[in-house]
């Protein structure tokens, strides 16, 4: 299985379970990385909030790391579930 494959998400009932897993993780680390650039964005407004909104702007750029982290991970995933299945289906031949 390569990685990155459009078709890995739908290989197996499991591996559609792993995607959907992987999507919801993925939406969720999106909205809190840009809720944290819109906060640090507001507070840059108030001279007294400048260094948490330049934390919101760290917190925030983390989030946005750990999008390519996820998705790694998710294809990381389906070649461990490609192996268990391939493995199943040799031995029931």
């Amino acid at each position: 299985m390569a990685l990155f494959a459009p078709g890995n998400r739908t290989k197996s009932p499991r591996h559609k379970k792993v995607y959907a897993a992987y999507e919801i993780a993925f939406t969720a680390v999106d909205f809190a990385a840009a809720f944290a650039f819109v906060i640090g964005s507001v507070l840059f407004f108030f001279p007294e909030f400048e260094t948490v909104a330049i934390w919101f702007f760290v917190v925030g750029s983390v989030f946005f790391a750990l999008k390519p982290t996820i998705r790694l991970a998710r294809e990381i995933h389906y070649l461990t579930i490609g192996d268990v299945d391939d493995i199943a289906d040799k031995l029931s031949v």
